[in-house]
């Protein structure tokens, strides 16, 4: 069976433009994450990894973007800067444009003073996705991917599938969110943020941060395009607790499946893993939750790590962002440490990384969970 590979990435967050500049920030112990006094998005000051103002706008070439909105701008610098890092034309008609967010432009339902004027067609997802894929002069229906916190990898997961079946040769999978009042009110509601930087897997852990960014990853089949150093992206597996619309699984299991189909339909067993890339958001439940599916999964010998210290929580980029984070530290045999961790926090041993660690290894994997109980695990190898 033919193999999908990743030709070409990139990250755009708080912590740079390039993956090369946020994975080296990262290994440097660096967090994006700051305290912010912004009452247009919250009355109290809240911990926040977010782009300053005017960042976006020095990324800009000679063609302005000012009638894009932010969230569509993340996308378009995110992808300019990977289709720069290949020759694959992706208007050839065998490209798949595939767009993973979770809230959008819900900003623009913010800036109407009354929301019966709210521009309901550029809010529409797919509408947005048709707008950023049109600059790229891509004329065919992209795909968006809307499905919670899992949005980014399953958009992987999903473009993995699309190739394997023969509908396309290569894909374009592109992702964003932004920090907004809508999202942040939401999380405040359910008293889920964070008084601190986000501390996963931690016993003093507080709750979530928030973050903003946008990443994309360029797939292919085709060996004409694929670098000696390419990452593979092996199977991938989603599943759903069916237990709260906002509370995890209680027991573990579900995300345990998923973990247990990937790395079964990749050909491996649980002593292949280097490392396990964890959704660690740092609430009580979430952590506690991954803690079970590990143990479940048979990987408490397995160093694990959440990449949330940095990001925070940056909802349908989340996926993407770490995943690409993972597979540069794969290349390179490096675990990186789990900012803010200090003591274990949650029921099972996990090995959850404090300090930077040197490691032989050839696969590593990558999990998230979300709101409705999704879940979705993916193998990514050497």
């Amino acid at each position: 069976m033919k193999s999908v590979y990743v030709v070409a990435d990139n990250i755009l967050s708080p912590l740079g433009r390039t993956t090369e500049e946020n994975f080296s920030i990262v290994s440097r112990g660096q967090s994006g994450i700051q305290l912010h006094e912004n009452r247009a998005l919250s009355v109290h000051p809240f911990y926040a990894a977010m782009l300053p103002p005017g960042q976006l706008e020095r990324y800009w070439s000679e063609d302005s973007l000012d009638t894009y909105t932010k969230f569509e701008q993340l996308l378009i610098l995110s992808v300019q800067n990977a289709l720069d890092r290949t020759t694959i034309d992706i208007t050839d008609g065998r490209t798949a444009f595939i767009v993973s967010t979770t809230k959008g432009n819900i900003e623009l339902l913010e800036q109407q003073s009354d929301p019966a004027n709210a521009p309901l067609k550029e809010m529409e997802l797919f509408n947005t996705a048709k707008k950023v894929a049109a600059y790229f002069n891509y004329n065919q229906d992209p795909i968006v991917i809307s499905n919670a916190c899992i949005s980014g990898l399953l958009a992987i997961l999903t473009a993995r599938r699309l190739i394997l079946s023969g509908r396309y040769d290569h894909a374009v999978v592109t992702g964003a969110d932004v920090v907004t009042q809508f999202v942040l009110s939401g999380f405040q509601s359910f008293q889920a943020v964070s008084s601190e930087p986000c501390r996963p897997f931690d016993a003093e852990r507080k709750g979530v941060t928030l973050g903003e960014g946008a990443a994309t990853v360029i797939l292919t089949s085709k060996e004409a395009y694929i670098p000696a150093n390419a990452i593979k992206v092996g199977a991938g597996a989603v599943s759903n607790d069916a237990n709260h619309i906002s509370g995890p699984s209680r027991t573990g299991m579900e995300l345990s499946n998923a973990i247990q189909l990937a790395i079964k339909g990749s050909g491996l067993t649980q002593t292949d893993i280097g490392f396990v890339s964890a959704h660690g958001t740092a609430t009580l439940y979430n952590d506690e939750m991954e803690s079970k599916a590990m143990q479940l999964a048979g990987l408490l010998d397995v160093p694990v790590n959440s990449f949330k210290g940095y990001y925070g929580h940056t909802l349908g980029a989340a996926g993407l962002i770490e995943a690409i984070i993972g597979m540069h530290a794969l290349q390179q045999n490096l675990v990186i440490p789990t900012l803010g961790f200090e003591t274990l926090g949650v029921s099972q041993p996990v090995k959850v990384n404090r300090e930077i660690e040197q490691k032989d290894m050839q696969h590593f994997l990558k999990t998230v969970s979300g709101f409705g109980g999704c879940n979705a695990a993916m193998i990514f190898s050497k």
